[in-house]
């Protein structure tokens, strides 16, 4: 499976099997992550097989990427480089599910050494779906952006990418605009909606294949 394969296929999933994941494919996982940290100034970190504090319509999950840091623009940055671990899982073939509400942040704090100003806002649930899960209705491009002249090729293969991206509770709060060649995207308001940013600005440099929203510039 290849990034895009990913894209194309990743669905939330919220019910987990027993199946624990394999030590290699959890030593491949933790190697992206610490290639992230050492990127981003982030903290994350897996944790596998333990029973945690998820509530709510999660089921059965015993393992979890934990998002942590520090600094300006936080959330915003945990969606971006949260949105390249999770495709990464994808293609190891694992499920997951973003997770911020239903989520006990004191449970983790606790397993987690965190340095000074650092906070656990969200987590990554993972694991072996017991369904593939479904795909999420999306809002009509014209809704997600808006071009100043005709849409370039490139805008429109990212938009259709970034209308593949999770967000919290399908809510797509967010817009993309091109204008004198250059693009920009904000959030609207709603829950988690810093969070959703970042991960959407990710599917857009994919899809379009440009690193517009290069994360010193932008975060």
């Amino acid at each position: 499976m290849d990034i895009f394969e990913a894209i194309q296929n990743r669905h939330s999933v919220r019910s987990y099997l027993d199946t624990p994941i394999p030590e290699d494919t959890a030593e491949t996982l933790r190697a992206c992550i610490a290639d992230v940290n050492r990127e981003s100034g982030l903290h994350f970190a897996l944790f596998t097989q333990e029973c945690t504090g998820f509530a709510g319509k999660l089921k059965n999950v015993r393992n979890y990427i934990a998002f942590a840091g520090g600094g300006e623009n936080l959330e915003e940055r945990i969606g971006y480089y949260g949105a390249k671990l999770m495709l990464e899982a994808q293609m190891l073939g694992l499920n997951s599910c973003w997770v911020a509400m239903s989520f006990h942040k004191g449970a983790v704090t606790k397993r987690m050494p965190l340095r000074e100003g650092e906070k656990v806002v969200n987590a990554l649930a993972l694991g072996y779906g017991q369904t593939q899960g479904t795909s999420h209705r999306t809002k009509p491009m014209e809704k997600l952006c808006r071009c100043d002249g005709p849409m370039p090729d490139w805008f429109r293969k990212g938009m259709e990418t970034v209308m593949l991206a999770p967000t919290a509770i399908n809510q797509q709060q967010f817009l993309f605009t091109l204008a004198d060649g250059r693009v920009s995207a904000r959030a609207k308001l709603g829950p988690c909606s810093q969070i959703d940013l970042g991960i959407v600005k990710y599917y857009f440099e994919l899809g379009s294949g440009r690193k517009v929203f290069s994360p010193e510039k932008n975060f």
